[in-house]
């Protein structure tokens, strides 16, 4: 039977690059993105929404249409989040951290809520969440991030237990820093913060981890594929880095 994959932020980054992974491997895609753009750029044949992953009645309406389209869900990969403010926890605003926290944490939330009764039913189905590195180690200046991120950990781990018994699978992927536009950003605001280059603040990222490398989107796609497949049919409740193994989360040269 063919894969149903519902990936959230799916039309730039890591989510996009998932979508791709996936439909290369003959499923059936449906991304989700507050981006109308860039959601526009996708290819024709995946299914699209532009919703706010942290808005209820947005997230059920669209599982409505998901189960009048599709019937059911095979892989829900949760991937929305936002870096949130880069500054110390005294002068970081509640917005700020609402908002961070608000769609890294509770949008993934929701969606398992929406997803879980469906894969019950059938009796299968895997949940993958994507955390980050951030999620097992603490950083300076990231509070909400790191927060949101180590709270996507504790809700995978609880989903396993508490779906494992309907043959229902979930698992977190903890990347670390990821090329493109968003590390791109971090690094370049964090190196105004320190007088540093963004490139200096990027191979300083890079020299946290044992192999010396940013991690490409498709090394986490490449995880999530294979969290989703039935080679993976007892992995369940892991929280799995796919970091080049992480020695010093703040590395400082």
């Amino acid at each position: 039977m063919t894969q149903r994959v519902l990936i959230t932020a799916g039309a730039g980054g890591i989510g996009r690059v998932m979508a791709q992974s996936f439909d290369n491997h003959d499923a059936k895609v449906w991304i989700v993105d507050n981006a109308a753009a860039a959601l526009a750029s996708c290819p024709d044949h995946w299914h699209k929404s532009c919703i706010d992953v942290a808005d209820e009645p947005s997230v059920c309406a669209l599982f409505d249409e998901l189960k009048s389209e599709w019937g059911s869900l095979d892989t829900l990969c949760s991937n929305a989040g936002i870096a949130g403010p880069g500054a110390p926890v005294e002068d970081i605003a509640l917005e700020e951290w609402r908002a961070c926290v608000s769609v890294s944490l509770e949008g993934a939330f929701l969606f398992a809520k929406y997803a879980a009764p469906l894969m019950k039913a059938q009796h299968s189905g895997a949940i993958v969440v994507t955390s980050s590195t951030a999620g097992i180690f603490g950083f300076s200046n990231r509070s909400p991030y790191v927060a949101a991120k180590w709270g996507v950990i504790g809700l995978t781990k609880t989903l396993a237990i508490e779906l494992g018994p309907f043959n229902v699978r979930a698992n977190a992927i903890c990347p670390g820093p990821v090329e493109g536009e968003r590390m791109n950003l971090v690094a370049q605001r964090e190196g105004e913060q320190k007088g540093r280059t963004t490139q200096e603040m990027l191979d300083e990222y890079a020299s946290g981890a044992s192999m010396r490398k940013l991690i490409r989107p498709q090394d986490v796609a490449d995880m999530a594929v294979f969290l989703a497949s039935d080679k993976a049919a007892l992995v369940s409740g892991q929280v799995i880095a796919v970091d080049g193994h992480t020695e010093n989360p703040e590395p400082r040269s």
